[in-house]
């Protein structure tokens, strides 16, 4: 069973950079919201930054962890997101 801290650590040591929030969405270690943002995310498309956290967490997405909402961005992505939510 993973925890939201045990996620957030193995994407931080996997993925360079990374800075990590996660979420546990139920409360009983299956189901994540992750944000995750990190340079190595600037030129890939959205299916491959997804299949670079899955590689990071491994076999037990699926498994242990039921359910993962991932949201990642590079850093100029993610001040574009910052940006448009402060404008609102």
């Amino acid at each position: 069973m993973w925890s939201a801290d045990q996620i957030k650590q193995t994407l931080e040591q996997k993925i360079d950079s990374a800075q990590v929030a996660v979420d546990d969405l139920t409360g009983t270690s299956d189901h994540f919201r992750v944000t995750i943002v990190s340079p190595v995310f600037e030129a890939l498309s959205p299916i491959e930054k997804h299949r670079k956290v899955y590689e990071a967490l491994g076999t037990d997405v699926g498994g242990a962890i039921h359910a993962l909402s991932i949201k990642a961005y590079s850093p100029a992505q993610w001040e574009k997101v910052k940006n448009s939510n402060t404008a609102s």
